[in-house]
């Protein structure tokens, strides 16, 4: 059983920018793939940033394309979110989440067997 730990979140500015992690613990880390989904209050869980298991291939929400950069370091089983240029609509409780299917990012929240707790970000105008 995978455990996920995020940590990073915050309150920034418009503009400003955060990096979020997420610590592995309990499996084999680069057996999974690893995404990021975010909920903001009122609004459905969605996609925002995955990886597959060493790096090679990842996927993005078309809204934060070009701001957001997901990564992984294997040797410390740990994931992360860099994300720029944040804006208010960026806000929401960020979560982390590993998928069996190594290979190939996937976008579907329901694919996803292990999440963690989650992480605010707030961003201010």
């Amino acid at each position: 059983q995978v455990q996920l730990v995020e940590s990073g979140g915050g309150l920034v500015q418009a503009g400003g920018s955060l990096r979020l992690s997420c610590a592995a613990s309990g499996g084999i880390f680069s057996l999974y793939t690893m995404g990021w989904f975010r909920q903001a209050p009122g609004k459905e869980r969605e996609f925002a940033a995955a990886i597959s298991w060493n790096g090679g291939n990842t996927a993005y929400l078309d809204s934060v394309k070009g701001r957001f950069t997901i990564s992984r370091d294997n040797a410390k089983n740990t994931v992360y979110l860099q994300m720029n240029s944040l804006k208010p609509e960026d806000t929401a409780v960020y979560y982390c989440a590993a998928d069996n299917l190594k290979f190939t990012p996937r976008r579907d929240a329901r694919q996803y067997e292990h999440w963690g707790q989650g992480t605010q970000v707030t961003v201010s105008s």
